[in-house]
């Protein structure tokens, strides 16, 4: 009987996941940009303990897998591309003709985050790092972003935030090495980039909610530095 329930408990935890997406969406859909990001880094935690409850309770299955990528693609594809279509048609409400339909071009993030997924899901190389942006912080960066700074992107150029998108839907599919956060141990020489990103973060959120977009933005950069280290190296040897 234990068994039959502690199999079932990550795919629920991954459908709050879903669920939380959801919302999201429908809170963007609304303009009610707070409670979307909100609801973005409750899908984020949910996505978090579903695959810790799965190593745990040796409850893995290729369901769960597929249902993971569903909800990720909603929570973190759909509701950030729901939120910057709302921002847009916000920035364009005045415009006519063609202009009409450019804030559709914000469901590319949706599109690419989806192949992004789908990428990660048959990737071998991405098992304790990853290549190309994840899908959850390109969600937070969005939400962040338009959560924290709506009033002053409403008098930025379209077309600049589309140059953002498209920047971001490249690097969803790009081939750039990024670390991830898992710690095998504590020490300072196997963690000392992890832990530098943590303070620096750290720093960051007292800025508030842009301050997060700025950790995206932060993680981003350490990323593209350390490639370019790495690959400087392997040509001086």
């Amino acid at each position: 009987m234990a068994n039959r329930i502690t199999r079932h408990i990550p795919n629920t935890i991954t459908c709050m996941n879903l669920f939380s997406g959801c919302i999201a969406a429908v809170m963007a859909f609304r303009h009610q940009f707070d409670y979307a990001l909100l609801f973005i880094i409750l899908g984020a935690v949910f996505d978090f303990f579903d695959g810790m409850a799965a190593r745990v309770l040796d409850a893995h299955s290729v369901i769960g897998k597929d249902i993971d990528s569903l909800a990720d693609d909603i929570s973190f594809g759909l509701a950030p591309a729901m939120i910057v279509f709302s921002l847009m048609t916000e920035m364009l409400a005045d415009s006519t003709g063609f202009m009409t339909y450019v804030p559709y071009l914000a469901f590319l993030i949706a599109v690419f985050s989806a192949l992004r997924l789908a990428k990660f899901n048959n990737d071998s190389r991405q098992t304790t790092s990853f290549i190309g942006l994840p899908v959850p912080a390109n969600a937070l960066f969005w939400g962040a972003l338009v959560a924290g700074l709506h009033d002053w992107l409403l008098d930025v150029p379209c077309w600049t935030l589309l140059i953002v998108i498209l920047i971001s839907c490249w690097l969803l599919v790009s081939e750039l090495p990024m670390f991830s956060l898992k710690f095998k141990n504590l020490g300072w020489q196997d963690n000392k980039v992890r832990f530098l990103f943590l303070v620096v973060s750290a720093a960051l959120l007292f800025l508030g909610i842009p301050g997060i977009a700025l950790i995206i933005i932060w993680y981003i950069v350490l990323s593209t530095l350390i490639w370019t280290n790495n690959k400087l190296n392997h040509k001086a040897e």
